[in-house]
């Protein structure tokens, strides 16, 4: 059977509208951070970050023109306002594309494994090695202007063991003592830091930018959750005597001008949600101390309403574009009828 015969699957479908909507998002935002960016290093990232967006656009515009599918409506030049002034500091936005490279490389891998036609393994394959490219670039400068944040260190182990006690799993009576947090729990909660993080400078910039109040609330209220998120997860560091560095230079400036949709902002936010759910979901399932699972849980819940939330706003304002998917079978039946 010749390849251009073989039908998408929903899979691919899913993969295919998924990576349209981020890339066509991440032009919008990396189209105004170049226009502001002087530092000649720093704007070779954000120029390489937007090229492969912007072929990725292309690419998928063309594909999806050519199985004869619907183009989605994502985001364009009308979503940003680019002679507005700057918004984020320039080592935000290295920092900010280092961020978005990290959840890249988990999408593209999850993408490549859904899919089973040659040309969509091999887009999302290369898409996954251009990430990585982006990744290790945008690290090198980081290290080299002294920007990024290395995770604790921890001392150097000497000799290795077996659990011997269920008391390793333990971590909820407030009558007894909890372990020394292992590697893999000090990782995820160094890393849950770092992305609230960058949630946090987000919620601010989109909140003094946005014109509609319910919208500005809405971005203040994810401030606040990220704000709080980081304070527990410091605190079950500082709790073993473990601190983690403050952030470098990731300001926002005092610029009120609009600069992105409301709508991209909206989807922006639903994004980095959804990411947040998926990496508290990781963590709970590698801490083997249960206070820390339970923590993970009850944070992940709340990230789930405050998502929640957001959609109803994108709902109120026709902003929620809907991903391919069946008819309904019965609705279609029902209007044969009548």
């Amino acid at each position: 059977m010749e390849l251009n015969k073989i039908h998408l699957t929903s899979s691919e479908i899913a993969a295919l509208w998924t990576s349209y909507m981020n890339d066509s998002m991440a032009k919008a935002i990396l189209s105004h951070m170049m226009a502001h960016i002087e530092d000649t290093e720093i704007k070779s990232i954000i120029q390489f970050s937007y090229d492969i967006a912007k072929n990725h656009v292309e690419f998928l515009i063309q594909l999806l023109t050519e199985e004869e599918y619907a183009i989605p409506i994502g985001f364009n030049e009308g979503d940003v306002n680019i002679n507005s002034p700057q918004l984020f500091s320039e080592t935000f936005c290295l920092t900010y594309v280092n961020h978005m490279a990290k959840v890249g490389l988990l999408g593209y891998s999850g993408m490549i494994s859904m899919s089973a036609r040659d040309d969509i393994r091999e887009y999302f394959t290369n898409g996954l090695i251009e990430t990585t490219s982006l990744y290790e670039k945008s690290l090198n400068v980081m290290l080299d202007k002294g920007i990024y944040i290395r995770a604790p260190y921890i001392e150097t182990p000497s000799e290795t063991d077996y659990i011997n006690s269920k008391s390793y799993l333990s971590g909820l009576n407030p009558f007894t003592d909890k372990r020394p947090l292992n590697s893999i729990e000090i990782s995820h909660l160094f890393t849950n830091i770092q992305t609230n993080s960058i949630g946090i400078k987000l919620c601010l910039a989109f909140a003094q930018t946005t014109s509609i109040k319910e919208i500005q609330d809405f971005m203040f209220r994810g401030k606040e959750i990220s704000d709080k998120h980081v304070s527990i997860f410091r605190q079950t560091l500082l709790d073993d005597n473990i601190t983690t560095p403050g952030s470098p230079d990731v300001c926002v400036t005092s610029s009120t001008t609009r600069v992105y949709s409301d709508k991209l902002m909206m989807f922006h936010m639903s994004l980095l949600s959804a990411a947040g759910t998926g990496n508290y979901a990781t963590a709970a399932s590698a801490s083997q101390r249960s206070d820390l699972a339970l923590n993970y849980e009850r944070l992940s819940l709340e990230i789930g309403k405050y998502a929640k939330s957001g959609a109803d706003i994108m709902i109120k304002y026709n902003w929620l574009e809907q991903p391919p998917g069946t008819k309904n079978r019965k609705k279609l039946a029902q209007k044969k009828e009548d």
